[in-house]
């Protein structure tokens, strides 16, 4: 019987142990989490390469805006500079190794970030303009925010609600941020003329710069340039039908002059 009720002792020992162990708490998990950010982060080494670009580019604009560290001119190079390594890294997921044929080349012009990698390049020795880098900064902000989430997810669903939050925004905002964008690659064609003109920028720049605003109206993943000239285009005949004679067809003659300027239409890929 005193054996009994050893045993008996020992498993209400054991069983009161049990229920009175505490159950386990978050860190553990809060433990894995630099675990977990460093997986990932070999893992995708060319997406975190790219956010923090993205970040960087951020960053230089502000410099760029309120000079404290360094130059103007050293913030706008660094911001180019920045986007030239960014579309580089897409063209390195986006594309196979290099291979000097027509196809390739064909499929080349027609990446987004081809037309980056070139926008980068056209600008980098011209004086600094705030426009310029108002597209890149747009996109920046878009896509940063965008795998900034991913990574707040590996670290919680409930952390950092501060920066949730303001993803959040950029997210509800996204589509007037591409327009913006859109907009600002079209208002940077005059801009160039007249910074030729100015001194500011060689001669080749605005050339340059209309066959990457070609490519961005030809763009079949990024509609918002078509859909930004065909805005300007319906607001600019508003404006000629409400305007004086001589004034309604100077604007009806310079829509006519940049709609033959627009490369035809390109037909649709076949669906596979």
């Amino acid at each position: 019987m005193s054996d009994d009720n050893n045993d008996n002792n020992q498993q209400n020992g054991t069983s009161s142990s049990n229920s009175n162990t505490p159950p386990p708490t978050s860190s553990a998990a809060d433990n894995n989490v630099p675990a977990k950010m460093i997986e990932h982060f070999k893992a995708h080494k060319v997406d975190v390469a790219m956010w923090l670009m993205r970040i960087l580019a951020i960053i230089f604009t502000v410099f760029y805006v309120l000079p404290i560290f360094g130059t103007q001119q050293s913030a706008f190079n660094k911001v180019l500079l920045s986007n030239a390594a960014i579309s580089a890294l897409r063209l390195h997921q986006r594309l196979p190794s290099f291979t000097f044929s027509r196809e390739f080349l064909a499929r080349l012009f027609v990446e987004d970030s081809c037309h980056y990698l070139m926008y980068s390049l056209i600008f980098l020795n011209v004086q600094p303009t705030l426009l310029i880098l108002a597209p890149i900064v747009l996109f920046a902000v878009l896509h940063a925010s965008s795998y900034s989430l991913k990574l707040l997810d590996i670290i919680g669903q409930n952390s950092w609600w501060g920066a949730r939050f303001l993803i959040s925004l950029v997210e509800f905002q996204a589509g007037n941020i591409l327009k913006a964008a859109s907009f600002s690659e079209i208002f940077i064609m005059p801009l160039a003329v007249v910074m030729t003109f100015m001194g500011r920028a060689g001669l080749m720049t605005p050339i340059m710069y209309y066959h990457f605003l070609v490519m961005r109206y030809s763009s079949r993943r990024n509609p918002y340039t078509r859909n930004a000239f065909a805005e300007l285009r319906m607001t600019a005949e508003a404006l000629a039908a409400r305007s004086p004679g001589v004034v309604g067809k100077i604007v009806q003659k310079a829509i006519a002059f940049i709609s033959r300027l627009a490369p035809p239409p390109q037909p649709a890929p076949a669906q596979q």
